[in-house]
């Protein structure tokens, strides 16, 4: 797909438009709703498919093809990314009211991020096809480290910060507590960080951190740049509505990892065989449709028997809550 300078300016323009308004609308800090999360994530979805649907009549069903599976793709890996924004707030204790205000900027911060990611990855694979090799390798390698994870019993509960985010940090100091949306004040005399400040470039920060697996993800369903920036940006900016619309649900996704590391490992495949066919080798391709096909067949059956799993589950945590509860009684009595 030919995209000229021109429709990259109207592409920003017209994503920045969007963000200010949500900006806008979300301004004042609040505590975010059920019903407010659902609309903004019914809004934010309705937008991305009527992207797709323009690519759809200006582009060919290629272009419409490469987009939707790559957001779908997308969007599935950020729903992962929400486990550890959730170890985020509750690391940093970031109030309620200010939490959609943190999770719009570190969104944000990612979207700069993945951008100059997706433009580096871009100029790579322009000038060395051999690099398929490595993505897929490495989509393969993330796919097993993903099933390892999940099937051990240990939890990471707790946010580590990484080293950028210390030295920061170290660098400029950190006020003792929240003050509003304030990002910086003046404290004994000294211009330091607020908590708001930290949290914001912890979750942009953090994110990068999973963009190296969901960067070559997408590169290994299309190798348009545009459509690439565009399935990152309507996946990410819809996140934060789907923060507060799911977050009661993301423990119930307990087989969300086996159907990610499916995900990774099936475009890691496919990546490979692209790569032996750029080299001369003939070997099959997997095409856009059956791409898009097993990414939407795997989230489905994986969150089906991610809620009956929870659904079975239940019963056994609540009668290890009532023992327990009747232990701390008997133990009071004495």
């Amino acid at each position: 797909m030919e995209v000229t300078s021109t429709l990259w300016v109207l592409t920003v323009v017209g994503l920045l438009a969007l963000v200010s308004i949500d900006f806008f609308i979300g301004r004042k800090p609040h505590d975010v709703s059920i019903k407010e999360a659902g609309i903004w994530t019914v809004v934010w979805i309705a937008l991305a498919v009527l992207f797709g649907l323009g690519l759809l009549v200006f582009g060919g069903g290629q272009p419409a093809g490469e987009f939707f599976a790559g957001y779908i793709t997308e969007k599935s890996l950020s729903v992962d990314n929400l486990f550890v924004f959730v170890l985020i707030m509750a690391k940093f204790a970031v109030p309620s009211q200010y939490q959609q205000r943190v999770l719009l900027i570190g969104v944000l911060i990612a979207l700069v991020l993945r951008a100059i990611f997706i433009a580096a990855g871009a100029a790579i694979i322009a000038s060395f096809s051999w690099v398929f090799y490595i993505f897929g390798a490495f989509l393969i390698y993330t796919a097993w480290k993903l099933v390892q994870e999940a099937r051990s019993d240990e939890e990471d509960e707790e946010f580590e910060e990484n080293k950028l985010l210390k030295a920061a940090e170290r660098r400029f100091g950190v006020a003792d507590r929240y003050h509003g949306t304030k990002l910086w004040i003046e404290q004994n005399g000294k211009r330091v960080m607020t908590p708001m400040l930290v949290v914001m470039l912890a979750i942009g920060t953090t994110d990068v951190l999973f963009a190296l697996d969901s960067i070559p993800a997408i590169f290994g369903l299309t190798q348009d740049p545009y459509i690439v920036f565009t399935a990152n940006a309507f996946a990410l900016m819809g996140l934060r509505q789907l923060y507060f619309l799911i977050g009661g649900l993301l423990r119930k996704l307990v087989h969300l990892s086996y159907g990610l590391s499916i995900i990774l490992g099936f475009i890691g495949v496919k990546l490979v065989l692209h790569a032996l066919h750029e080299s001369g080798v003939h070997v099959p391709e997997i095409s856009i449709p059956v791409s898009l096909g097993v990414i939407c067949g795997v989230l489905i059956v994986t969150t089906i028997t991610s809620l009956r799993a929870s659904r079975k589950q239940a019963p056994k945590d609540r009668a290890e809550e009532d023992r327990a509860e009747g232990t701390d009684k008997d133990s009071i009595d004495v």
